[in-house]
């Protein structure tokens, strides 16, 4: 099924995760489109919508208790960031899958054995970070599930019953958890496709480099070693299709801007508070070991989304200052002066890095990352000396 295919293992697992729960689906006319809208709303209000609901409901009756707000806030701000990206995402569906589907296409059609290799490490790397993802999400769920004591939810949250008699605990409680399973999928998957895009950009890039490095692979030379006529014009052909390359993958790298980097700002800001609260509710939490491990998952797992997508956008800047060093390494002493003269322009012009902001704050990179960790840590001593007074 074209809709799910990727050269990317980890694109893929997003892709059909996406088409399971109605976010992005075929492109169905008539009925079929409105059953599967219906189907969407459905899906979405079932694992955010209600949850949402309740645990807004919950944070108004326990405002002025800082420990209960805090208790209730720190998974009500990572579903509302949840939302917002989901949002943009179902909001900008069509240039993501155009994005998806042109970088699929060139990496491909990658037949050179080096650049397979790089095609498959950038799709190690990816793979790597989603099993990470997928194990510190489910160990926080898992242990939020079963440390739940008796009668009591695993999550705080309001709802107009009373929770704690049969059945309306035990459909309750199956609600919190197999919801918050499926959120912490989906944000796994969005969180997926932002940095798996921004690696296949880097990925590009490294392509485009090793272009420039073997511009002059084999060729023939005169017998004094200098380029034949038809071998220079080869090379001008290739270096004009490395030109070419680079201006796409610069668009890429706007396009990623246009459409992640409002999403990629709220996350920054909602990670600041999602990781303060998280850490004063770990400083004060003892009833049992399995719960700390919990609490500590879900903190690595919160400052990981963010790291990855700081990690990412560092890489992007380094692979795109290293394209111009990569078109020097060629034979350029062996070239006619007018195709140096152009090699000359095409590295005056990759000197300039690809960058991605966000919301056009701050770039995304690792000081970023630092950052949003003091932030966050003086968050939280302010919240302790609040406890404290």
């Amino acid at each position: 099924m074209k809709l799910v295919q990727n050269v990317n293992f980890s694109l893929r697992c997003m892709l059909i995760v996406f088409l399971l729960f109605g976010i992005w689906g075929p492109n169905y006319t008539g009925l079929k489109k409105l059953f599967y809208n219906v189907y969407s709303f459905f899906i979405l209000m079932f694992i955010l919508g209600i949850y949402i609901i309740v645990q807004v409901c919950d944070l108004i009756q326990v405002w002025g208790n800082l420990p209960l707000m805090t208790a209730t806030v720190f998974l009500l701000f990572t579903n509302l960031a949840l939302g917002t990206k989901l949002l943009n995402a179902m909001w900008k569906k069509d240039r993501i899958r155009a994005m998806l589907e042109e970088t699929n296409d060139e990496l491909c059609n990658e037949s050179r054995q080096t650049g397979i290799e790089i095609v498959r490490s950038c799709d190690r790397e990816t793979t790597k970070q989603l099993f990470v993802c997928i194990v510190l999400s489910y160990t926080t769920a898992i242990g939020w599930a079963s440390t739940a004591e008796k009668n009591q939810l695993p999550l705080r949250a309001w709802y107009p019953y009373d929770t704690s008699k049969t059945p309306a605990y035990q459909l309750t409680y199956a609600h919190q958890t197999i919801a918050l399973s499926l959120a912490a999928t989906m944000n796994i998957c969005m969180d997926t496709l932002v940095t798996s895009l921004i690696c296949q950009c880097r990925c590009r890039l490294r392509l485009l480099a090793l272009s420039l490095r073997t511009l002059c692979h084999d060729l023939d030379f005169s017998e004094k070693g200098a380029m034949t006529d038809a071998s220079s014009t080869i090379v001008s052909e290739r270096l004009q299709n490395c030109v070419v390359r680079h201006q796409t993958i610069l668009a890429q790298t706007k396009l990623l801007q246009n459409c992640f980097s409002e999403s990629i700002f709220a996350q920054f800001c909602v990670s600041m508070i999602i990781l303060c609260v998280t850490a004063y509710q770990l400083a004060f939490e003892s009833t049992s070991l399995a719960r700390v491990i919990s609490m500590v998952a879900y903190l690595t797992v919160m400052m990981l989304q963010v790291f990855l997508y700081c990690y990412q956008g560092n890489q992007l800047v380094e692979e795109s200052e290293s394209v111009s060093g990569a078109a020097y390494e060629c034979p350029w002493y062996i070239l006619s002066i007018p195709i140096r003269q152009s090699l000359l322009l095409v590295m005056t012009r990759t000197r300039r890095a690809a960058r991605l902001t966000a919301a056009g704050f701050t770039e995304i990179s690792l000081s970023t990352f630092m950052s949003i960790i003091k932030a966050s840590y003086t968050f939280f001593t302010v919240l302790q000396q609040m406890e404290e007074d």
